[in-house]
């Protein structure tokens, strides 16, 4: 939960009460998502997530470890 929260709170600036219309999240939710994402208000939104969230979190443990991965040293 603690990196879907970090995930969000970096990815959403100026968005943050009003994701569905964040350009960069629209984008990000259009590519992982494809058709069903397309015009997302905010009930559309949560449906979505709401719905993949199994797949969303795997994203965000695939995020938290290429960060991870990046931070440590050689």
């Amino acid at each position: 939960m603690l990196n879907a929260l970090r995930y969000y709170w970096i990815i959403s600036k100026g968005y943050r009460l009003r994701p569905w219309n964040s350009p960069y999240i629209q984008w990000r939710m259009e590519t992982f998502f494809g058709s069903d994402a397309a015009a997302l208000d905010a009930r559309k939104f949560f449906r979505l997530i709401w719905r993949e969230r199994a797949r969303m979190e795997r994203f965000l443990e695939w995020v938290a470890e290429s960060r991870a991965r990046r931070a440590r040293p050689f």
